[in-house]
């Protein structure tokens, strides 16, 4: 069997992979026990309930080679808690997994016995290439074409997986969580440091473009990093991090005391503890291969269980239209409208390239979704609200360009106001695209009120002087001011005069 096949029967039940409707995941790690609660089993599923508790059962386990008597037990209590969330959501389709603690313990059986029924229903515990897998299909799931090497860092080990073009590949597990890494090196960074360096230097060449970062150690490292340089887009999804800079973070956090890492606003205080050894993985995993950049993927091991559970088709399917289309099909006026919209104006924009083709279609489906906010905030709102939405298949300066649209797109041809400038993620031609996009669905929609069909009555071209609207006369009464000053802007954005013909 293939790796592929391999991995799609460790992540799901057979009986539930094109299983429809909600479904609630459990992933009872080192470190933290989460419930994560998705609305359906589609591409782009929202998320109805996300609850964590840290609980730490692979606390001291070098040691004792033990789970954590009172990491169990808050645990299990946990996990009774979640089970009563699931049921009072009516979900049928559940599924739970144990991760390296479990696997690893001498009581991990014991404690899986009684987590089962805590929680209801059968706990798989992962092997540690499965686990490693599952969380890289997690990442693809959010990153299509992600290309490098997925890490998935854990309270107790460090899972990695080759990536080529959202294919993975050479699944590898070491002990190097940061639970494990504080018992073995009995509280001492540096020890850390020499004991991941006799477990990277074996493996196989680690360069790689891209380190793509999973857990939720590197998430907190990643929020230091926004935080410190002050950084626009409070996003975790896709946030990159060139390695100079993260190599210097590294080494900063690492030799933190207690009361230093406590002091960080940004990071949980059970986190805090276990933040410079996470530091001390990345910088010597960093220091290892020729990795250029970090990239934090919050998608990992409980969305690639989500992914393994799609049928093949949806599993294709773009993350980012998926996401635009269905809250295109919740909020919008005339959902048909976009699409119809987005076809009728391809003549503006020949010869573009499929990411920027992509980009346009997605803001296409969000073009209408702010329709009920209030005037004054309209641009504004609903630029923030696509801002920071949850999907994924984008990188930031992606979430920028088609949020900036949606600016233009209320606001018209208005300067972008420098207060809201996101600062460094777009550079002069992605602000001339953006207002571009805007403008083009600015002046269809004042033609077609967003009514379905309506565009089709009207013919859209471009010459090398003009962006030119050609009316039937018994339409005429449509080219009025309006739409008369849109076709102006649009035009003026390509460097063309507008001109209507009715005829």
């Amino acid at each position: 069997m293939s790796a592929a096949g391999d991995l799609r029967s460790a992540a799901q039940p057979r009986s539930t992979a094109r299983a429809r409707g909600p479904v609630a995941i459990v992933d009872i790690g080192s470190n933290s026990v989460r419930l994560v609660v998705y609305e359906a089993q589609t591409r782009a599923a929202a998320t109805v309930q996300n609850e964590k508790a840290i609980c730490a059962i692979g606390r001291d386990m070098v040691t004792t080679g033990r789970l954590h008597t009172q990491g169990c037990a808050e645990a299990l209590e946990a996990l009774a808690r979640f089970r009563m969330m699931a049921d009072g959501l009516g979900i049928e389709q559940r599924d739970a997994v144990a991760t390296a603690a479990a696997r690893d313990a001498s009581n991990g059986a014991e404690f899986v016995r009684r987590a089962e029924s805590a929680w209801g229903s059968p706990i798989r515990v992962l092997a540690g290439e499965d686990e490693a897998r599952i969380a890289a299909e997690g990442v693809v799931a959010g990153i299509p074409h992600a290309d490098g090497l997925a890490a998935d860092l854990g309270g107790g080990s460090l899972d990695m997986v080759s990536l080529k073009d959202g294919h993975t590949s050479g699944a590898v597990t070491l002990p190097f969580g940061p639970l494990r890494l504080m018992d073995q090196s009995k509280g001492d960074p540096d020890k850390a440091r020499d004991i991941v360096d006799k477990g990277l230097k074996n493996l196989p060449n680690l360069s790689a473009p891209a380190l793509y970062a999973v857990g939720g150690i590197w998430r907190s490292f990643a929020r230091v990093d926004m935080e410190e340089h002050n950084y626009p887009l409070h996003v975790l999804q896709h946030y990159t991090i060139p390695r100079g800079r993260a190599l210097r973070l590294c080494r900063l956090l690492a030799n933190l005391s207690r009361d230093s890492l406590r002091k960080i606003k940004v990071v949980s205080k059970r986190r805090a503890e276990s933040l410079p050894y996470g530091a001390v993985v990345l910088e010597r995993l960093l220091e290892a291969g020729g990795i250029r950049d970090v990239v934090i993927s919050a998608y990992g091991l409980r969305e690639g269980i989500l992914y393994a559970r799609l049928p093949q088709e949806e599993r294709a399917k773009d993350p980012l239209i998926e996401f635009a289309r269905a809250a295109n099909l919740r909020m919008a006026r005339v959902p048909a409208h976009a699409a119809e919209m987005f076809d009728w104006t391809q003549t503006l924009f020949e010869g573009e390239s499929a990411e920027m083709a992509r980009l346009r279609e997605a803001s296409a489906y969000f073009s209408d979704i702010g329709w009920r906010r209030h005037p004054d905030d309209r641009a504004v709102g609903t630029m923030g609200q696509v801002l920071t939405a949850p999907f994924a298949g984008a990188d930031h300066r992606a979430r920028a360009l088609i949020a900036t649209s949606l600016y233009h797109r209320h606001s018209g041809d208005e300067d972008f106001p420098r207060e809201l400038a996101l600062a460094g993620l777009l550079d002069k031609d992605d602000e001339r695209r953006a207002k571009l996009l805007g403008l083009t669905w600015r002046f269809a929609f004042s033609l077609s009120s967003s009514a379905a069909g309506e565009l089709t009555n009207y013919k859209l071209r471009v010459t090398p002087a003009k962006v030119v609207l050609e009316v039937p006369r018994k339409r005429e009464a449509i080219a009025g001011e309006p739409v008369q000053k849109r076709l102006g802007e649009l035009a003026d954005a390509m460097d063309r005069k507008g001109e209507i013909l009715v005829g």
